[in-house]
């Protein structure tokens, strides 16, 4: 199914992936030969250490090769196949009889295999001169630059023309990449576009290096490897229990890399990597909208609406029947890891995100709208705060990951994530939109109803850890309403104590609030008035005890409603602010 998705969508891409069996690769040098074949100099196109984009990078022949007589490629080869450069010939002591003999070796399969595409094209100028230069002897061994590496890639010009970019070194190139790679003659039924013929004995292509982060060394991956009878079935090896003609395993793992490659369909981990596309053509893909850094409010009220209007499926094929497919991959030594395959009617993947920004939205009080956040300034927010920031990789490890998983399949967040970013608050007692905002996602996606919470102030909510939250917001505002310039307030003091043992903690604050509120009834006796109101109705909506312990979940909703109250008196203070002059008893932000 995966391989058929891909191959599918390489038909909408068109123009933009290479030709058969080609391959991005950036060139290190040009060997111009002359228009008659007399001649030819090499030109160095490496760029400066400080300029990398200035690299020059085109698609050349490319197929996977291995083992101890490594094949050359058409045209477009290292120093070593293009020039017999051997390796280590930039060494002090020089290269060894064995390396001067194998770089001999593959210049003369290389040009066999140049000799091959030119002989082939008796009226092509560029094929008439490649045909009498490689006859002259081609380039000089005293001709090459000392600093020509045998790894650096080489590629050819005559006049002005590239020759690797003629239509009939295309076709050559595939006929060889098609020998290399077919299974010595066999013919069967492909998996992927149910037509009768050749069929690949390994996949041609690998992933690129450093397309899929791990933490380990980064290499090429294969989709499929099965090397040896033990791992296939019915002890057969490669691609036999998985029949694949040559152009779809091509057109597959070319659509592969460039999606890998993207910008815009692709989003990289630490340690794996998500790609995603749709059947057909759309432009109005959610995906983007996850990652923005400010989420535009018209989209996510947008999506919202279709949330909440969503259709069945079986309406939803008829609104529009496009499908969203997404990737996720990781990488073993050598080997390809799907880690997640996802494919869903693009309505219902707006339906699920569009359920994201609800659970996870922010009453901004200052404002009075909502606040959406990015995704990955959630996973972000559940690490360390330093400062005015967060720190780069605290967080728990795979959480953006965990995150997108959960955006993309309406699923709760990880079940370890809540008493990892109640333990960063109880620790940097830092609380802001992100932190709010992860904290109704996870309570919101809760089996418990009493975890979903109203995005702003519930004045009718009996929940006792709501209400502790409250409480203490309410006398955080007394103290600083009361001492203007205090030094260590009692969230300084008390937070995390609060967070989880509110009975005891409370209980002493309320006690000593009483001097507060003397001193403001002396100095300030109107928001003395208001927050001696305010007191009194969040301690009465108690109507047990205040609890002596609250479990994970219940400090959740402590945070919540000490940041829902401190919201709403910010939007008091607003609405009843004149300029220049502020009457509520706790205007900070």
């Amino acid at each position: 199914m995966l391989l058929a998705r891909l191959t599918e969508y390489s038909e909408q891409l068109g123009g933009s992936l290479p030709p058969e069996f080609y391959r991005p690769k950036q060139i290190h040098w040009i060997l111009h030969v002359k228009e008659d074949g007399s001649g030819a100099g090499l030109v160095s196109r490496r760029p400066p250490p400080k300029a990398r984009d200035q690299a020059l990078i085109t698609p050349v022949p490319y197929v996977q090769r291995s083992g101890t007589k490594v094949p050359p490629y058409l045209l477009v080869d290292t120093a070593e196949f293009v020039l017999g450069r051997a390796k280590n010939a930039t060494h002090p002591d020089g290269p060894s009889p064995k390396d001067e003999e194998e770089a001999q070796r593959r210049h003369a399969a290389y040009r066999d295999l140049a000799l091959r595409w030119a002989q082939g094209e008796p009226d092509n100028p560029s094929a008439i001169a490649l045909r009498a230069f490689l006859a002259a002897g081609g380039l000089p061994k005293q001709q090459h630059p000392e600093d020509l590496d045998a790894k650096d890639t080489v590629a050819i010009m005559v006049g002005t023309h590239w020759l690797h970019e003629d239509p009939s070194v295309q076709r050559v190139w595939s006929q060889v990449a098609r020998e290399r790679k077919g299974g010595a003659g066999q013919r069967g039924l492909c998996l992927i576009c149910g037509t009768l013929g050749d069929l690949l004995a390994t996949i041609p292509e690998p992933v690129k290096k450093g397309a899929i982060p791990t933490t380990g060394g980064s290499n090429e991956g294969q989709l499929i490897s099965i090397n040896t009878s033990a791992q296939g079935r019915d002890g057969a090896t490669q691609l036999a229990n998985t029949p694949v003609c040559d152009r779809c395993g091509q057109q597959a793992m070319s659509t592969l890399n460039h999606l890998l490659a993207s910008d815009t369909n692709r989003r990289r981990f630490p340690d794996s990597v998500m790609v995603w596309w749709t059947r057909t053509s759309a432009d109005d893909s959610p995906m983007a909208l996850l990652y923005q850094d400010q989420p535009d409010p018209a989209a996510v009220s947008h999506l919202i609406e279709a949330f909440r209007q969503r259709p069945s499926s079986a309406a939803a094929d008829r609104v529009d029947p496009n499908d969203f497919y997404a990737l996720t991959l990781g990488l073993n030594n050598a080997r390809i890891v799907v880690r997640e395959w996802l494919e869903v009617p693009l309505e219902d993947l707006k339906v699920n995100v569009g359920a994201w920004y609800l659970d996870h939205g922010v009453h901004d009080g200052w404002t009075g709208q909502s606040r959406y956040v990015p995704l990955w300034l959630l996973a972000l927010s559940a690490g360390r705060h330093d400062g005015d920031r967060y720190v780069k990789d605290s967080a728990p490890h795979g959480l953006e990951a965990d995150l997108a998983r959960c955006a993309l399949r309406r699923t709760p967040p990880p079940a370890r994530l809540l008493p990892s970013l109640l333990q960063r608050i109880r620790a940097d007692h830092h609380i802001d939109a992100p932190r709010v905002a992860l904290l109704r996602l996870i309570l919101n996606r809760s089996a418990d109803p009493k975890d979903h919470l109203m995005p702003t102030l519930d004045l009718s909510s009996g929940d006792p850890a709501y209400l502790c939250g409250r409480a203490f917001a309410v006398l955080e505002a007394v103290q600083r309403t009361a001492m203007r310039d205090v030094n260590t307030t009692i969230r300084d003091k008390h937070f995390s104590a609060a967070v989880t043992a509110p009975g005891v903690v409370l209980t002493q604050l309320r006690i000593g609030a009483n001097a507060h509120l003397k001193r403001l009834r002396r100095d300030r006796p109107a928001a003395g008035s208001a927050l001696e109101s305010r007191l009194s109705e969040v301690f009465s909506a108690f109507r047990d005890d205040i609890p002596l312990h609250l479990t994970p979940r219940e400090q959740g909703r402590f945070v919540i409603g000490y940041e829902q109250q401190r919201a709403a008196d910010r939007a008091a203070a607003k609405s009843h602010s004149t300029p220049g002059k502020s009457t509520d008893p706790d205007p900070e932000p």
